[in-house]
């Protein structure tokens, strides 16, 4: 453990873009629930940020070599507590995903299991003896992250299962490919694919089909994607204002504080507010890969880098979804979806990035 020594030392541009994009996020959630069921979603977002601050000095307090060399029991605690939710927890929502903390609160695991596969596979880069990875490196890498690919993917929740792929292959990528191994994931990929469509629940499949085509099931599972597009195209170039969206206050869209705030956004915002959150989002993306592109060595690049790809592979996916460009996933909007364990976790692998940042001053 240690101190800051000073508050300087902090990446504030990170922080502040941050709550930048939280704020917004606020905002959004009191326009879309207000006069509804969920009013107090707003506030206690504003709770799960003040977590989250809280989180993020904690976290930047302990050297990330650390919690680097911590990770596989980390891993095990969290892969055990992933099969407890699947024998043990109650169904809700069509999923056995939470933890129960009484007062309406819940923690969902999976989120969490994202930082650790992060900080497990920037220790498993950064002990490989060579400057490229052996196949079997590559096989128990891969195997280590679908082993909780799967459990997560089993309960049912694929949006956030998909989430670890990009941690994965970020991984990969950093500890570097032969040829023939590329081609090999690449052959894996196309035969895996078609194979994975027999496994997915009927509602998922229904999703993929409503991304093609959302029109030909309206009422049902292209209801979302629709009223999404509507909601976005209605927004124009400014917007119809704070708490004057049509299809957000009319309830046409659904999720519209959750998975959909983005398309909740665009409605009151327009083209322009969309613009400007995309280039927070960007600005954002660009401080965590430069804090990578001066880590003090290989671990620290692995964990800002893989943060930076869950992150934009979350951004992609959301807006990509609400404007039917990619299938419905269920994958939050980072930092302005409403979840306290979205947030907290975000918040988490940020005061990581920023933990690698601090390293730069402290060695």
């Amino acid at each position: 453990m240690f101190s800051l020594r000073s508050l300087r030392d902090i990446d504030w541009t990170l922080l502040i873009l941050t709550l930048m994009i939280c704020g917004i996020g606020v905002l959004q959630i009191y326009s879309a629930t207000q006069a509804s069921e969920n009013a107090d979603r707003w506030w206690k977002q504003s709770l799960y940020i003040g977590v989250g601050l809280i989180a993020f000095y904690l976290i930047s307090q302990i050297d990330y070599h650390t919690l680097v060399g911590q990770s596989p029991m980390l891993y095990i605690v969290f892969g055990v507590i992933l099969v407890f939710l699947l024998i043990l927890s109650r169904v809700v929502l069509g999923a056995k995903r939470w933890i129960g903390l009484g007062a309406g609160f819940k923690l969902q695991p999976s989120e969490f299991m994202k930082l650790i596969l992060i900080l497990f596979v920037a220790r498993y880069i950064s002990e490989l003896k060579s400057d490229s990875m052996e196949l079997t490196d590559l096989v128990k890498l891969s195997g280590l992250v679908l082993v909780p690919f799967g459990l997560v993917a089993l309960q049912p929740d694929l949006g956030t299962a998909l989430c670890y792929l990009p941690i994965l292959g970020v991984g990969v990528l950093l500890a570097g490919l032969t040829k023939q191994q590329a081609m090999a994931l690449l052959l894996i990929f196309v035969l895996v694919v078609p194979a994975g469509w027999f496994m997915l629940k009927d509602y998922q499949k229904a999703r993929i089909t409503s991304f093609v085509d959302p029109a030909s099931d309206p009422q049902g599972s292209g209801y979302q994607v629709m009223q999404s597009k509507i909601a976005v195209g209605s927004g124009g170039m400014w917007g119809l204002g704070v708490t004057r969206g049509m299809q957000i206050q009319l309830r046409f869209l659904p999720f519209a504080h959750t998975d959909f705030i983005f398309a909740a956004f665009a409605e009151e915002h327009g083209f322009v507010g969309v613009v400007f959150v995309l280039g927070l989002y960007f600005l954002l993306l660009m401080q965590i890969l430069q804090n990578a592109q001066t880590a003090p060595d290989r671990a620290g690049t692995a964990i800002c880098m893989g943060v930076g790809a869950l992150m934009l592979f979350h951004v992609l996916e959301n807006a990509g979804m609400v404007a039917g460009l990619m299938p419905v996933a269920g994958i939050p909007l980072p930092l302005m979806s409403y979840g306290g364990s979205s947030i907290l976790s975000f918040f988490l692998m940020l005061g990581l990035v920023n933990n690698v940042r601090l390293r730069r001053f402290l060695q």
